[in-house]
């Protein structure tokens, strides 16, 4: 893995945006909308995770990984303090987080457990996360008519993403993690995340009057199910998981790294701060 940047996106969410601001696609707009409420209780907890079980590790171990491990928490913790930014928008047009209380009911379940189970859920949502960006990624126009700072957000946010994709899994292996319990917390965050997901979606949309409207649901099908479409395009990367020799290294990445290259001017790095600092900021 290269060095894992810590970045500052240069884009200011202080003003307010449209409640359409995909474009004027409902669907689209919705279903953004109830990812990034997902993403600052989301991020903290996968923070939490790799920081917990690398401090099981042996100290020779825990150096391999340090630089890692620093990049992955401060990716994350700008990642948590965009869309916490980004979400508190939402609430003021009165659009209700139900999301996190959900997922943060359920992780109490985790506590005292071994930290290895945190750290396969964090792993088995990165793969997640990293299908959702690779998708994007290949298909900006999903953005197309955007507000330009929202369209930069989520492609910086997507390419930082697969970038860090693979830090919890090496921690989770070098934790001794099964791939037993890895593949079965992964079935389980199938069912969870992607319930969660479509649930504050259709309550954005039911908010904003637009759940019964064709042309909501025809936008759905496109986005979901259509050729290349996020759900059917990704049935080949669900089932890779699920392999014993799986890694997320097998994913391609280029396409982070073009954008990263070809946007520099979006962002400027920081550096990637001590675990400590990226834990609280």
């Amino acid at each position: 893995m290269t060095e894992l940047v810590v970045r500052r996106l240069l884009i200011d969410l202080q003003p307010p945006f449209s409640r359409d601001w995909c474009g004027g696609d409902a669907f689209s707009t919705a279903f953004f909308n109830a990812l990034s409420m997902s993403f600052p209780f989301g991020e903290q907890f996968f923070i939490d995770a790799v920081r917990d079980a690398m401090a099981t590790l042996p100290p020779e171990v825990q150096e391999r990984y340090r630089a890692d491990v620093r990049g992955f928490i401060g990716q994350e913790a700008t990642h948590r303090r965009i869309h916490s930014l980004f979400n508190a928008h939402l609430g003021q047009q009165g659009l209700v987080d139900r999301w996190t209380a959900r997922a943060s009911q359920r992780m109490e379940l985790m506590d005292g457990a071994d930290p290895r189970h945190a750290l396969a859920v964090t792993a088995a949502t990165e793969h997640f996360t990293a299908m959702f960006a690779e998708w994007l990624l290949a298909r900006p126009e999903i953005l197309e008519g955007a507000e330009p700072r929202l369209r930069t957000m989520w492609l910086w946010h997507s390419a930082e993403e697969l970038e860090h994709k693979s830090v919890a899994f090496d921690i989770y292996k070098a934790a001794g993690g099964s791939d037993e319990w890895r593949t079965r917390w992964f079935r389980r965050v199938t069912v969870m995340f992607l319930g969660d997901l479509m649930r504050q979606t259709v309550d954005n949309l039911r908010h904003e009057k637009q759940l019964w409207k064709w042309a909501t649901w025809k936008s759905a099908a496109r986005i979901l199910l259509g050729s290349g479409g996020l759900l059917r395009g990704n049935v080949a990367g669900w089932r890779l998981y699920l392999r014993s020799d799986f890694h997320p290294d097998q994913q391609d990445s280029s396409l982070s790294a073009r954008w990263l290259a070809d946007n520099g001017a979006q962002f400027t790095p920081v550096g990637a701060p001590t675990a400590a600092t990226a834990a609280t900021a």
